[in-house]
C-alpha cells in the first residue's frame, strides 16, 4: 500500500508547498498566533491519527489532576454539533466526539470543552468561575492560531514521521520540518523490550528535525471492563468473541487479543466511524462484542442484546518517566 501511495507523489508536492507556506507565514507573524500567561499544554502529531493523543492527555490529567485544576479543550472529531460546547458525561458522542465524553466520563473533575475554535475555547474556559488553571489541547499541532506554551509532539514507533511522507503519498499533515515547533516528543506505542541501541538510534534520526528531548513510551491495558465492572480473560475466552474498532491503527490493541489467547473476529470499521443504524442491528445480533474505549463510547445504549466490553488502555514509560514528569511540572510551575 505505501508503495502505491508513493504513485501520488506529483499530488503530495503542492500539499507540501502549502503547508510549508502557512507554516512560514505563522513564523513570520504575519498569521496572528495568541499565547498566554497561564499553563497551556498541547498534544499533537505530524501524521493523521493512530498516535495515542488520547491515552497521552489522559496520563497528563492523572499526572497534574491532583495538584491543579485542569481543563481539557479538542475539536470534538465526528460531532453533529458545532461551536463552543461543554462536555458533560450525560451527552452522546454524536454531541462532543467520543474522545471528549470519554474525558468526561473519566474524569469529572476536570472541565472538558469542545470548539473547532482553539482560541475562542480557551477564552471561554477562562471566564468560567472557578477558571482552570492549567488547559491541555488535544490534537492541536497543526492549529497554529494558538500556540501552547509546552507542545508535545507524538510519533507512534510503528510509523515513525521521519520514515514517513506528506498526504497523499503518505501520512504527513505537513513536512517532517515541523518537527522543529516541539519541545518534547514522545515515541509512541513501543515494545517494552526496545533495546536501547534502538532507542539511540531513533533519538540521533529524530535530532536532524527538532532539539527536544525524547522519550519513550508503550501501552499497557487492563481488563476488560463491560457495565457491570472489569471482567476475567477467562470469562472471554470462552466467549463466542467479535472485536469491533473504529480507530486509526487497530493492530496493537489486536496483538494485545492475540497474547490474551482470544479467538475472535474483527469488525473493522474507519476511524472515528458513526455507526448507522443498520450497523447497529447488525453487531446486537452478535452475542458478545469487544472494542476500544472511544468506540465504548459510540456504543454505549445502543445495543439492546449484545454484551459489549471495551479494553482500558494507559501510557507507560520505557525509561525517564520521573525527567518527562518534572519536564511538564516544571513547566506548570513557572507559568503559575
Amino acid at each position: 500500500m505505501k508503495d502505491l501511495r508513493k504513485l501520488l507523489w506529483p499530488f503530495a508536492v503542492p500539499y507540501d508547498l502549502i503547508t510549508r507556506v502557512r507554516n512560514t507565514l505563522f513564523d513570520n507573524q504575519v498569521f496572528e498566533s495568541e499565547s498566554y500567561d497561564f499553563p497551556v499544554i498541547g498534544v499533537g502529531n505530524l501524521s493523521v491519527g493512530g498516535t495515542g493523543k488520547t491515552p497521552m492527555i489522559e496520563y497528563l490529567i492523572e499526572l497534574l489532576g491532583s495538584s491543579q485544576k485542569l481543563a481539557v479543550l479538542s475539536r470534538g472529531y465526528g460531532r453533529k454539533t458545532t461551536g463552543y460546547l461543554d462536555v458533560a458525561p450525560h451527552l452522546s458522542a454524536a454531541d462532543t466526539g467520543d474522545e471528549p465524553l470519554q474525558f468526561a466520563k473519566k474524569y469529572q473533575d476536570v472541565q472538558v470543552a469542545v470548539c473547532e475554535k482553539r482560541r475562542l475555547g480557551i477564552q471561554r474556559l477562562r471566564e468560567k468561575t472557578p477558571a482552570p488553571e492549567v488547559i491541555l489541547l488535544d490534537d492541536v499541532y497543526q492549529h497554529r492560531h494558538v500556540q501552547p506554551g509546552l507542545l508535545l509532539m507524538l510519533t507512534a514507533y510503528g510509523d515513525l514521521f521521519y520514515e514517513d511522507f506528506v498526504l497523499p503519498a503518505g501520512n504527513l499533515r505537513e513536512s517532517r520540518s515541523g518537527a522543529q515547533r516541539a519541545d518534547l516528543v514522545v515515541v509512541t506505542k513501543c515494545p517494552f523490550d526496545l533495546a536501547k541501541e534502538q532507542r539511540a538510534l531513533i533519538k540521533s534520526r529524530i535530532a536532524q528535525f527538532t532539539k527536544a528531548p525524547v522519550f519513550f513510551s508503550g501501552i499497557t491495558y487492563d481488563l476488560p471492563v463491560g457495565v457491570n465492572g472489569p471482567v476475567s480473560w477467562t470469562k472471554l475466552q470462552t466467549e463466542s468473541l467479535n472485536i469491533v474498532t473504529g480507530i486509526a491503527k487497530p493492530q496493537p490493541f489486536l496483538d494485545h487479543l492475540d497474547l490474551m489467547g482470544l479467538t475472535y473476529k474483527h469488525l473493522e470499521f474507519a476511524d472515528h466511524h458513526t455507526f448507522n443504524t443498520e450497523e447497529i442491528k447488525a453487531l446486537d445480533r452478535k452475542k458478545v462484542i469487544l472494542t476500544t474505549e472511544k468506540d465504548f463510547m459510540r456504543l454505549k445504549g445502543k445495543l439492546k442484546k449484545a454484551k459489549l466490553y471495551y479494553l482500558p488502555m494507559q501510557v507507560k514509560f520505557l525509561a525517564e518517566e520521573e525527567r518527562f514528569n518534572a519536564s511538564i511540572e516544571a513547566f506548570v510551575a513557572k507559568c503559575l
